[in-house]
């Protein structure tokens, strides 16, 4: 309902602002699409269907041409790009990783060195999902697998639930922003970017989000001290590192390929589904039957990632017909705000809808709209592409319908209310907040390693 008043605010204060400007602005246009979306999409009906009943009813009203003669061509250019193709491998990889419990071991070997700081496992919970993000690529796949591992470890002791639960769902919530996220493919897709550009700039941003998220359990360890685990001896910890060796392995597969510029970020992909198979060879975890529960879970998500796309592309391709994105475009560069005044409200915007939107779907439906205010406004690509992405994370820690936040309401063992989850993230939530003014204030952070490497 706070996203509903606040797009519906955002409209009327655009249209006032286009009145009072006197520029051409298609509010028919814009009042029926917020109209019917608000509609479709508050009566719970699929976020691909809401866009293609979009885009038809606007082709009809407004187009004048017939949608039907352009609709296989342009839905045929997404499902034909060569960079999309690294989606469905990304997320074929994270199958077989969390099969051949190549996890389990990753946060086996770094409990050992992380558990005698302040806040303890916690540290774990953390740093876990940030290493795990580096080859899954996907914030949901990255929280179901480290949570999954991590929870039973809590059992019985005096962690506090909420902090548990906290920690996991910020640690999923770097699943996209840590390179190879898949947010930023969907971005380069959409807006011509060069992805392996944008994943060079994610490192630094990754690095702090991480780092705040540290600061935060070691607050809550110092606050809420816990006694120590008996110290290991060095021999141990040392042993312990082998159990890291293959996922480091496959981080130096997928991202040195693609940074040290021997593989684009599909062929990458690729490399990656090879190397994880591999693994799971070795660990006697590679069956006929594991393959096949890998590629139907990769096909699923890769259909609904395809059909919000299709929607979406021919929802972007008549809005640009009918000129909306230009309009709006013009309007807003053109108003006596600062840039940084329209980014916030753009922000706003962002951390609006991630309160009852899917990350994947703000991403297609906004960016088309948004980019070009961008551009205009003299913000550079690759940056924004940055805040985008950490703001799709942060949507999906956001209550009361952040996608993460509910993967692990559904893995504890006993039973407890949804709020537990919701009251743990805040603190992460409010630091990922912090993260995004930071590179707000010095977008040099995102972009000085792009500029160095390229």
């Amino acid at each position: 309902m706070i996203a509903i008043v606040f797009l519906l605010a955002l409209l009327a204060i655009t249209i006032f602002a286009a009145a009072t400007t006197g520029q051409a602005l298609p509010v028919a246009e814009i009042l029926m699409l917020t109209g019917v979306f608000v509609v479709f999409f508050g009566s719970g009906v699929y976020i691909a269907a809401v866009l293609g009943v979009l885009g038809v009813l606007t082709g009809l009203l407004f187009s004048d041409r017939p949608w039907w003669a352009f609709l296989g061509q342009t839905l045929w250019a997404p499902s034909s790009n060569f960079v999309l193709v690294a989606v469905p491998l990304f997320l074929l990889m994270g199958e077989i990783l969390l099969r051949a419990g190549l996890s389990d071991r990753l946060y086996r070997a770094l409990n050992v060195w992380l558990n005698r700081m302040p806040g303890g496992l916690l540290h774990t919970n953390i740093v876990s999902c940030a290493v795990f993000s580096a080859i899954s690529g996907s914030s949901v796949a990255t929280a179901a697998t480290m949570g999954s591992v991590a929870l039973p470890y809590f059992q019985d002791t005096k962690y506090s639930q909420r902090m548990v639960l906290g920690s996991l769902a910020a640690g999923g919530a770097l699943g996209n922003l840590i390179p190879p996220g898949i947010t930023f493919i969907i971005y380069g897709l959409i807006t011509e970017t060069s992805v392996g550009a944008l994943y060079i700039a994610a490192i630094v941003p990754s690095v702090l989000v991480t780092g705040l998220f540290t600061i935060v359990i070691l607050w809550h360890g110092i606050r809420n001290p816990m006694e120590k685990p008996e110290r290991l001896p060095l021999g141990v910890k040392i042993r312990a590192l082998a159990d890291l060796v293959p996922t480091l392995l496959l981080i130096l597969l997928v991202l040195g390929s693609i940074y040290g510029g021997f593989a684009t970020p599909t062929e990458a992909a690729a490399l990656g589904v090879v190397g994880a198979a591999g693994f799971a060879a070795i660990e006697r975890k590679l069956t006929f039957r594991m393959l096949n529960a890998s590629a139907e879970a990769t096909a699923r998500n890769t259909a609904l990632l395809g059909l919000i796309l299709f929607g979406a592309y021919l929802l972007n391709y008549i809005l640009t017909i009918i000129n909306v994105p230009q309009a709006l475009a013009g309007l807003i560069a053109g108003l006596p705000i600062p840039p940084w005044g329209i980014m916030l409200c753009i922000i706003a915007l962002y951390v609006a809808l991630g309160t009852f939107m899917e990350g994947f779907s703000m991403i297609i439906t906004t960016v088309p709209v948004v980019f070009p205010i961008v551009v205009a406004l003299g913000y550079d690509p690759i940056w924004f592409g940055v805040i985008v992405t950490m703001l799709v994370e942060i949507a999906q820690i956001s209550p009361p319908d952040g996608t993460v936040m509910y993967v692990l309401q559904g893995m504890r063992s006993r039973p407890g209310p949804i709020t537990d989850v919701f009251i743990g993230v805040m603190p992460f939530l409010a630091v990922y907040l912090l993260a995004v003014a930071i590179l707000m204030i010095f977008p040099g952070l995102a972009l000085w390693l792009p500029a160095v490497m390229g």
